[in-house]
């Protein structure tokens, strides 16, 4: 159970300092498919492909550990 929470907790650290550099270079949120819209002076982002991109990547990454 440690080596789970330790684990996670590495991971999350990871990608909190990875993910600003790599957004630049890939634009989570802006792929086709997700949805931006305006209403009533707010912006409301639903970034449904970006997470499905996501979600595989990951995946695809615990496949592969």
């Amino acid at each position: 159970m440690l080596k789970w929470i330790l684990t996670l907790v590495l991971a999350i650290f990871l990608l909190g300092l990875v993910s600003p550099h790599i957004a630049r270079f890939i634009r989570f949120g802006q792929l086709p498919g997700d949805l931006a819209f305006r209403l009533r002076g707010r912006t409301y982002y639903f970034p449904f492909v970006s997470i499905i991109v996501f979600s595989l990547l990951l995946w695809l990454i615990g496949r592969l550990i």
